[in-house]
């Protein structure tokens, strides 16, 4: 059984709440290090744009986890020319009209250049089905669903990254008030975030079953220890990277 790549391998099912979070990093090896990776994924960005091949970057996990802030640290030295950033919220009236993959079909890169998923296809199989907007028939068949979408990108070239931000339930609860208490941040926090939380043990439930269902050989989930944010986003940055790198593209 494949399972998601872990910051140690994983041999047996991936627990959240019994991840490691004891992952931290100095602020001066932080700042060398993120310039480095940044620099290495610009010179790959530049590569890519001469193959017949294209990037997606899956970015999910619970509210509060950093995932806006591991994004801007991916994409804020690449040449804006050749990615995108979608921030996936709830369907439209005219999406809903449709199959749920639909929506996401014209945001996938041409060749040669990048697409980054705030959120993504996963919704069905982890918000919608907690929230109860798809039957259980629905996101029980899901997971064959999109693995054969993933697989159909993967023969024509894509190359996918997904990554999973996870946070404990007291850091989560730790970042909501400061958003709160902070004019500059009180936008990031709405009355939903509050009900997902209430709601915690479920979507993780529903993210390990996620794993399970949907790591492949041809896309495989990295879950990201994410309480040290400096930490998280090297790791993502570091991952990006290195998954690029598999490509074999001349740098």
């Amino acid at each position: 059984m494949l399972m998601a790549k872990y910051d140690k391998p994983a041999k047996k099912r991936i627990v959240l709440d019994e991840l490691d979070q004891n992952k931290s990093i100095d602020q001066d090896q932080y700042k060398t290090k993120v310039k480095e990776y940044q620099l290495k994924l610009l010179n790959l960005q530049r590569a890519l744009i001469e193959t017949r091949h294209n990037v997606i970057v899956v970015v999910e996990g619970p509210d509060a986890a950093g995932k806006g802030g591991a994004i801007k640290r991916l994409v804020e030295k690449l040449d804006p020319r050749t990615y995108r950033v979608y921030s996936i919220v709830k369907p439209t009236q005219e999406e809903y009209q449709h199959h749920y993959l639909w929506r996401f079909w014209n945001k996938l890169p041409p060749y040669g250049q990048i697409a980054i998923f705030d959120r993504s296809w996963y919704g069905r199989v982890l918000v919608e089905r907690i929230e109860g907007f798809a039957t259980t028939a629905e996101w029980k068949r899901a997971y064959r669903e999109i693995n054969e979408f993933e697989r159909q990108l993967v023969d024509d070239g894509t190359l996918i990254i997904k990554l999973y931000l996870q946070i404990t339930k007291e850091e989560q609860l730790d970042r909501f008030k400061r958003r709160e208490a902070d004019p500059l941040k009180h936008w990031k926090i709405t009355e939903e975030d509050w009900r997902n939380r209430r709601k915690w043990n479920e979507h993780n439930q529903a993210a390990q079953d996620m794993f399970e269902q949907t790591s492949t050989d041809h896309a495989l989930w990295n879950v990201v220890a994410a309480n040290f944010k400096w930490y998280a986003r090297l790791k993502v940055l570091k991952t990006t990277v290195r998954t690029l790198e598999s490509l074999g593209l001349k740098v």
